[in-house]
């Protein structure tokens, strides 16, 4: 098991960048964009388009691989916007890491490749409406091609003392949601380093995702959801994938095992035993894990604002 992250990005992907150019016109909205790629829709270049007319700071485009497109002829035709191409595998969060990094402005809005991109995605007027009360992340209300609405209001609950996520579909302004779906939102730059960003060691998306915002929900930020603000998908939605491997014992010992008290976080000797009934590992594996946690917890204790028991409790009276 990798060791838990200590600082923010502290793990570097080596990459090529092509473009990137200032803007000789002045942009209108001060939030960037991060669009990740995966295959390079049919609609890329109308997509490219509507980003660069909306105005925003700066837009990032994380690409597959050197080879899927010409990325020169994209980087002289969109010379504003940035492409950066992994020369490795890496899992998404690690990748809007390394985007955060290189962007200066206060907000930035995540997409995919496999949203519809239409002109004024992101108005100036709403951009403002959403970021106004400074909240980490806002969720947008996401459909899939066809019109069915995806189901981004995520609840954590507790069912027979085990830890759930549960979908629904009611939906209304502000509501709190626990994590973005498919890590797409406005996100509050700085809130976002202060969490620390992904964890680039959980390698499930959905728990990767999970433990940052339930990180921010037990550090005293919010996610909300804005209806006011839409975004389709081109086809179907993905399908989350919560299996309960490695990632979830790294979700659980950073999230579920602290308690609070007081004013601070803490892991006790007694919840070892509570641990080792979840660890698929060895016995000498499972004390490295508990160790790492106890750590981890200690060096943040004073960030927490709550625990995850807590959360759960209160959830009804957070939305």
């Amino acid at each position: 098991m990798n060791s838990i992250p200590l600082t923010f990005n502290e793990h570097q992907i080596d990459r090529t960048v092509l473009g990137g150019e200032p803007s000789p016109l002045s942009w209108k909205l001060n939030v960037s964009v991060i669009m990740l790629n995966t295959n390079g829709g049919h609609l890329r270049l109308q997509a490219l388009d509507n980003l660069v007319s909306c105005g925003f700071r700066s837009i990032i485009s994380v690409e597959p691989a050197p080879d899927s497109y010409n990325l020169e002829d994209l980087s002289r035709r969109y010379p504003s916007i940035k492409f950066v191409v992994p020369l490795k595998g890496t899992n998404d969060g690690e990748l809007i890491n390394m985007c955060m990094s290189e962007i200066s402005s206060p907000y930035v809005l995540v997409l995919r490749d496999s949203m519809h991109i239409p002109q004024n995605i992101l108005t100036a007027n709403l951009a403002e409406n959403l970021t106004k009360d400074k909240t980490y992340c806002v969720v947008p209300r996401l459909y899939e091609a066809s019109g069915a609405p995806v189901l981004v209001n995520i609840m954590p609950e507790a069912v027979k003392g085990r830890f759930c996520l549960t979908q629904a579909n009611y939906i209304t302004e502000g509501l709190s949601t626990l994590f973005p779906f498919d890590y797409c939102g406005l996100y509050n730059r700085e809130k976002f380093i202060l969490l620390g960003g992904y964890d680039y060691t959980i390698e499930s998306a959905y728990w990767q995702n999970a433990d940052l915002s339930m990180r921010a929900w037990l550090w005293g930020e919010k996610i909300t959801i804005s209806p006011s603000f839409k975004i389709s998908y081109s086809g179907e939605a993905p399908i989350l994938d919560s299996t309960r491997s490695l990632s979830y014992i790294k979700f659980y010992i950073k999230n579920l095992l602290p308690k609070f008290k007081e004013d601070h976080g803490y892991v006790s000797n007694l919840s070892f035993f509570r641990f080792a009934l979840h660890s698929t590992s060895g016995f000498v594996e499972t004390i490295s894990q508990f160790k790492q946690a106890r750590r981890w917890v200690r060096l943040n204790k004073y960030r927490f604002k709550t625990d995850a028991k807590t959360l759960i409790e209160n959830w009804v009276v957070t939305k």
